[in-house]
């Protein structure tokens, strides 16, 4: 009962990567890099198992950004030649690459980690991809022209590589779409239709992540603009309730999202984040284990997993690693509370 895991990204040590930032510059090349990238994913494997979680990632050491890490491996996208962009409606600025061909995958994308992820550890393996509406909001389009046939051919790719990852012994896949909570309406006509492209054909446990994003200042004050409730869920979980996605991860504690609103996904595994990725403060097992009981209200005992709210990926490791251990003390709390 309650399965514990986070929603992927994990802070890269200062020997691999700049810390604390969103897209962190490497500390090495070529061979040395994908050494240290190597040791690195080992590392939080290690952490994630010591610290009890029951559903480990490969805390995406391997890629400077959720996004970025799978469009390099990608035909039709110019790295070369970045421009400035606004990101999740103008929320904040950032170097895009641009699309200037057909897209078309360059071969594996995520091999080396997930096989090497798969090989060192005998608990479930969860990996993460960008979702094909949120890669559509952080590249510029110079030549499909359209946000729904750019979305439908990047989860064409998505896909391929899915399957792929399911071959190497992936138990999960997630695909991360923080952009739900920004282009709702559209996320609901079309957001969904393009993430079942990228999940078709898969046997393995699917979900889909959708959070109010990392813990950077750009996303702090926009969520201090939404007010009393963040009502976005609302519009897209019914789609993803009628949806093939077998899992929702959300954001949950220290937000202003109803709890109620996690009803709407009957009948799907809910991910509920019981850590604040914005925050440094180390929640204790007991605040997790209230956070799961408010949760109850509205999820199956049985469909309950304690997650984070997001990734981890700018914060610092000893916070990062504290929250982890506080994530499955409060599980095992919430099990001594729930369980009878």
């Amino acid at each position: 009962m309650f399965p514990t895991t986070i929603a992927g990204s994990l802070p890269k040590p200062g020997w691999l990567a700049e810390t604390h930032k969103l897209w962190p510059r490497w500390k090495a090349e070529g061979e040395a890099l994908q050494e240290a990238k190597a040791d690195a994913t080992l590392l939080w494997i290690k952490m994630q198992e010591d610290a009890g979680l029951d559903v480990l990632t490969d805390g995406e050491q391997s890629r400077q950004h959720f996004v970025h890490g799978f469009l390099e491996q990608v035909e039709g996208i110019d790295f070369a030649h970045k421009v400035e962009m606004g990101i999740r409606n103008d929320r904040y600025k950032a170097m895009v690459p641009q699309v200037v061909g057909p897209l078309r995958l360059k071969g594996r994308v995520h091999a080396a980690e997930a096989r090497l992820a798969r090989a060192h550890t005998q608990r479930k393996l969860k990996f993460t991809l960008p979702g094909p509406m949120t890669i559509v909001d952080t590249v510029a389009d110079r030549f499909y022209g359209d946000r729904v046939k750019l979305a439908h051919a990047f989860a064409e790719l998505l896909n391929q590589e899915a399957r792929a990852l399911e071959a190497d012994g992936v138990d999960v896949i997630q695909f991360d779409e923080p952009a739900f909570n920004v282009y709702m309406k559209e996320a609901a006509e079309w957001g969904v239709q393009a993430l079942e492209r990228a999940v078709q054909g898969l046997t393995c446990t699917t979900a889909v992540h959708i959070c109010y994003g990392y813990g950077i200042q750009a996303n702090n004050d926009w969520k201090k603009s939404l007010g009393e409730q963040w009502r976005q869920y609302e519009q897209v979980f019914p789609a993803l309730a009628a949806s093939s996605i077998r899992q929702v991860s959300l954001e949950c504690i220290h937000s202003h999202v109803p709890p109620e609103l996690m009803a709407l996904l009957k009948g799907k595994d809910v991910l509920v984040g019981v850590i604040d990725v914005a925050s440094d403060v180390v929640e204790t097992p007991q605040e997790v284990a209230d956070t799961i009981g408010r949760a109850l209200q509205f999820v199956p005992r049985e469909r309950l997993f304690a997650c984070t709210n997001c990734g981890m990926a700018p914060m610092d490791r000893e916070v990062a690693l504290k929250k982890l251990e506080a994530l499955a003390r409060g599980a095992a709390l919430a099990r001594e509370k729930y369980g009878r």
